[in-house]
């Protein structure tokens, strides 16, 4: 396998959303370069801004190259859900732009793939909110004094 057919592979992941279930995604930075921490604030601010809009956030943490979320799609205006990849793209794209602004420079900020996972019982909606919420504390930090770490509405599935 060529590295071409191998990064062709990775950009045609298949992304799979069922409506009202929540989804656990991930999210790395371009060759894993580490975000400054007011570049970290950027990131969920900008991920806070589609809460509500075009997702309903239930947690989310932004480490220094990569970014959790657990979320839920919101219904667009003609009953359709928003997708994945229309929700990270506003996501990232934002912060992106607001990351770059910040750190005085340009370019591409994120990885173009991501990861996801849907949900499929409060036991796994579970884990992975245990496991977002762990993230700091491999770290070396106290997730309750994390900055970047935020809790939503957690549903029942």
């Amino acid at each position: 396998m060529t590295l071409a057919r191998k990064y062709s592979y990775r950009r045609t992941l298949p992304h799979l959303q069922k409506d009202d279930r929540p989804v656990f995604v991930t999210f790395p930075t371009l060759n894993r370069r580490q975000l400054p921490e007011e570049a970290r604030g950027c990131v969920l601010r900008s991920c806070l801004e589609e809460h509500g809009r075009t997702m309903t956030l239930h947690a989310g943490v932004v480490m220094p190259d990569l970014v959790h979320l657990i979320l839920t799609a919101n219904r667009k205006s003609d009953g359709w859900n928003f997708s994945l990849p229309e929700i990270l793209q506003a996501v990232k794209s934002r912060a992106a732009r607001v990351v770059n602004v910040t750190l005085h420079r340009s370019g591409p900020v994120w990885q173009q793939e991501f990861f996801d996972h849907v949900l499929r019982s409060n036991e796994s909606l579970g884990e992975k909110i245990d496991y977002v919420y762990m993230n700091p504390v491999r770290a070396g930090r106290d997730w309750r004094e994390y900055p970047w770490l935020w809790r939503g509405e957690v549903p029942v599935i």
